[in-house]
C-alpha cells in the first residue's frame, strides 16, 4: 500500500502565509463581543503570526509522520513471519500512524483556513450565524471559525 499524495493538497506550498491587508484601516470593522475591547492591528498580526507558526510546526510533524508511515509500509512484511500476533501488531502500528497523518493533514487544513480569514471579510465572524466569534476566543483558539454557541450546537449533533 503506497501513499498517494497526488489526491491530497500539497503540504509545502499551498499554505503560504497570505499577505495581510492594511490592518490599520480594517480593524475598526472587525467584530467583538459585548464587553471586549476593539481589535488592534498588533493583535491581528499576532494572531496571524501564531497561525503561521502552527502551520510550520504541522508541516514538520506531517513530514515526520509521512516518513514513519512510509517506513512502516515498506517494511510491513519484514520479520513478521507467520506469527499472527506480529502481523496484528504491525497492522495496528500502521493504522495508528495513518491516523496521525490524516489528523495532522486535517488540522493543517483548519489552521490554513483560519489564516486565510485573518484580515479578510468575515474575519472574527462565525461562519454559521455571522455573529462575532469573540476576541478572547480567537486569541485563545486562533483557528476558531465558529462562535461558542454554534460550536456547541455542532458538537451535539
Amino acid at each position: 500500500m503506497a501513499i498517494d499524495d497526488t489526491a491530497r493538497p500539497s503540504t509545502t506550498t499551498d499554505h503560504a502565509a497570505p499577505e495581510l491587508p492594511d490592518l490599520d484601516e480594517l480593524v475598526d470593522g472587525f467584530p467583538v463581543r459585548d464587553g471586549e475591547d476593539p481589535w488592534t492591528s498588533a493583535e491581528v498580526r499576532a494572531l496571524a503570526n501564531e497561525l503561521t507558526e502552527e502551520i510550520t510546526r504541522l508541516r514538520t510533524e506531517l513530514s515526520h509522520a509521512d516518513a514513519e508511515l512510509s517506513d512502516l509500509l515498506r517494511n510491513s512484511g519484514d520479520g513478521a513471519g507467520d506469527d499472527q500476533a506480529d502481523s496484528g501488531s504491525s497492522a495496528l502500528e500502521r493504522e495508528q500512524e495513518l491516523t496521525i497523518v490524516n489528523n495532522t493533514r486535517d488540522l493543517l487544513e483548519q489552521v490554513s483556513h483560519a489564516l486565510q480569514r485573518v484580515g479578510a471579510p468575515g474575519f472574527a465572524r462565525c461562519e454559521s450565524c455571522g455573529e462575532a466569534i469573540g476576541k478572547a476566543r480567537l486569541q485563545a483558539f486562533p483557528r476558531a471559525t465558529l462562535c461558542v454557541t454554534c460550536k456547541a450546537r455542532q458538537e451535539r449533533r
